[in-house]
């Protein structure tokens, strides 16, 4: 009898024993290709002689050092390497453990900063329907997927939030991408006079939109008039980066593929590749001066933020990036993917759309192709799915409410950045032979 509280009371996952590359290997010896890298976290694949060699030396040296008291040389030297990699603009790393962490301090920055800034007025934040910002309160009230917020409901923050951009449903007959792009930013304008410019202290997006939506890429020019409107009224801008930065959609930061540089920017997952639990939030060096020359103390923390062994993991790790090629290679591979996929699935009749940047890809399920008519969400595409890939020796990202929390499926795919030509070929043969055991 287990004492672990799972994801799933009435699911009893096998036991995870080892892993090498692109795969992984339960107890009774079974391999499995980490398509997904858990949840696009395995950048690396598993078993990176380097990132385990780099944490080994870390906790010979400092396990832990109390950032209440300390700093460490492997928190700076994270820091460095990441600003300088990081958008214009942005000068500061606050090093979390994780994803939610990384979101929940964006927002309470956020505020404090306008606070600091003599605009206590400036309370509200506004984000997208069908975005994913993490589980903790306030994160998850910054998320836009209702079935997620459901039951926690009265105990979430007031957040506004608007249509996400989403060329594949909402984009008008006739209408260019550049045309719907720019209507769906208008979306954020208009919010922000609705709810009075002088009250709204920032906007948060994903730049590609992961768990929720299936790497869901925004219209050409969107993400550039989101930047001019924020700067109109003064709005910070906050993308949340924790699926789809460190290299995953073929940028180091997936922003520099739409021209814009945030005020603050949150990451997780790749930073550590899963070796060791490690986020970040990063801020303009504006937003740190407000706080330096106000209080001079960022109300927030956790007892694990700046934790050395986590951060000499995040250094090796975007080192292992920077150093191997591995957003080019994520760029090469990515369309040798996204080539794969539209071979297999581009006429499939039960799939509505292909989409994605670099090695971050969605595919969009429909029950009927020309009315992009979803299967009804009783039939349970998506879980369907995710259990004939496992059968399959297949690890990947299906889930359902796709369009508004309730309705649609889509397959998430976020490979290591190591794949190989054959491993791909055999992710499309076992995702076919998923889809078929399911619809």
């Amino acid at each position: 009898m287990s004492h672990i509280f799972p994801r799933h009371t009435r699911q009893s996952p096998p036991t995870a024993v080892g892993g090498e590359g692109c795969y992984l290997f339960d107890k009774s010896g079974k391999k499995y290709l980490d398509a997904s890298g858990g949840a696009a976290v395995s950048c690396l694949g598993h078993n990176d002689a380097e990132v385990v060699a780099a944490i080994k030396a870390q906790l010979d040296q400092v396990a832990f050092a109390h950032t209440g008291f300390f700093t460490s040389e492997p928190a700076e030297k994270l820091a460095d390497l990441l600003i300088e990699h990081a958008p214009s603009g942005l000068d500061r790393v606050y090093l979390v453990s994780g994803g939610s962490e990384a979101t929940e301090a964006a927002i309470k920055l956020a505020r404090q900063y306008r606070v600091e800034t003599g605009e206590p007025n400036r309370s509200k934040l506004i984000a997208r329907k069908q975005s994913y910002h993490g589980n903790t309160i306030g994160a998850l009230s910054a998320g836009g997927n209702e079935w997620r917020r459901a039951q926690f409901g009265p105990l979430l923050l007031d957040v506004s939030h608007i249509d996400p951009c989403y060329e594949y449903r909402l984009k008008h007959d006739g209408e260019s991408a550049e045309d719907y792009g720019l209507r769906a930013a208008q979306a954020l304008e208009d919010e922000i006079q609705r709810l009075g410019p002088e009250t709204v202290m920032a906007f948060m997006a994903e730049p590609v939109v992961g768990a929720t939506a299936g790497a869901l890429p925004p219209a050409p020019g969107y993400f550039k008039r989101i930047r001019e409107i924020c700067d109109k009224y003064g709005v910070l801008l906050i993308l949340d980066e924790v699926m789809c930065g460190m290299g995953r959609t073929g940028s180091l930061f997936a922003c520099e593929q739409d021209g814009v540089s945030p005020d603050i920017a949150c990451i997780a997952k790749g930073l550590g590749a899963g070796y060791q639990p490690i986020g970040a939030m990063l801020c303009t060096g504006k937003i740190y001066a407000a706080i330096e020359g106000g209080s001079g103390f960022f109300q927030h923390g956790h007892t694990y933020i700046g934790h050395p062994t986590a951060a000499a993991c995040g250094h090796a790790v975007v080192s292992a990036i920077i150093d191997r090629g591995l957003v080019e290679r994520v760029q090469m591979k990515g369309a040798a993917l996204a080539d794969r996929l539209e071979s297999r699935f581009g006429q499939h009749p039960h799939v509505g759309d292909l989409r994605g940047r670099g090695l971050f890809r969605g595919i969009e399920l429909v029950e009927n192709r020309e009315s992009k008519s979803p299967f009804d969400p009783a039939k349970g595409v998506a879980g369907k799915i995710k259990k004939a890939a496992f059968e399959a020796g297949l690890i990947c990202y299906p889930m359902s409410g796709t369009i508004d929390g309730k309705h649609g499926d889509h397959v998430l795919l976020a490979p290591p950045f190591i794949i190989e030509d054959s491993q791909l070929d055999e992710l499309v043969d076992k995702l076919d032979t998923a889809i078929s055991a399911a619809i």
